[in-house]
């Protein structure tokens, strides 16, 4: 299995470097039969990674990679894309604005703009926190496919504060209803004294590619104020998701 999957990823480069190849030159590359090559070239041409030009019998790289290079390019793009957005945001609501995306068991915090009312200086740009104990986390989760979520919930959650939600059954009811009301909150879940909201953005395929997030001292977040701060962040998150080619049903 190794092996087939090294040899694959072999041909992709071979094509990507040559422009267009022919099995017989695949298959001396590999240093296989040219069966073995054309069984390779033909998973992968179901799979839309290479096509075949019908008039020289030649393969070139397909539109499905074009694909898989547009998810990591959306990801790249998303700090220069967010940043606006984040700078605007926290100049309208005098708070900490974080873009974060989901890694495995984390959020990566990835844009920040600090408002006018930032009690603090911190920099959560390049921070790991936990997906259970923070909004943006939240929302990641919430959105993650089922067996990721199901194998994350599986595993032991550590408790940050009194207020970290460290049951399965209990998050799983949080996340229906951030799927029910398109955004997650945390009270000092992850720092006493610290609340935070966030909703989720929207890739070109309708998944959730990130959270936009707003943070603060809890007296200052209140439950309220909180409903008041998703509006404008689900105004925010909308025109992003839309830069980043969703279009909204």
């Amino acid at each position: 299995m190794v092996q087939s999957v090294d040899r694959a990823v072999t041909i992709l480069e071979l094509v990507a470097r040559n422009g267009e190849v022919g099995i017989t030159e695949i298959a001396g590359e590999l240093g296989v039969h040219k069966s073995t090559a054309s069984r390779l070239v033909s998973v992968l041409e179901t799979r839309g990674l290479v096509e075949q030009l019908k008039d020289r019998g030649k393969y070139v790289i397909g539109f499905g990679v074009v694909r898989l290079a547009g998810a990591a390019t959306e990801r790249m793009d998303l700090p220069r894309l967010g940043a606006p957005y984040c700078d605007s945001l926290a100049a309208e609501l005098g708070e900490t604005v974080n873009i974060a995306i989901r890694d495995h068991d984390v959020a990566i915090n990835i844009s920040q703009a600090r408002g006018t009312a930032s009690v603090t200086a911190h920099n959560w740009v390049g921070q790991r926190t936990p997906l259970h104990a923070t909004s943006s986390g939240k929302v990641l989760f919430a959105h993650a496919p089922t067996e990721d979520r199901e194998d994350l919930l599986g595993e032991e959650l550590q408790r940050y504060t009194a207020r970290t939600i460290t049951d399965s059954e209990e998050l799983r009811k949080e996340f229906q209803a951030i799927e029910r009301d398109g955004y997650a909150t945390s009270y000092e879940e992850l720092e006493l004294g610290l609340n935070a909201a966030a909703v989720a953005v929207y890739n070109h395929n309708g998944g959730v590619i990130a959270a936009l997030s707003a943070s603060g001292p809890s007296y200052r977040f209140s439950r309220r104020r909180m409903r008041e701060l998703v509006d404008a962040m689900t105004v925010a998150s909308k025109e992003l998701s839309a830069q980043l080619g969703y279009l909204e049903t």
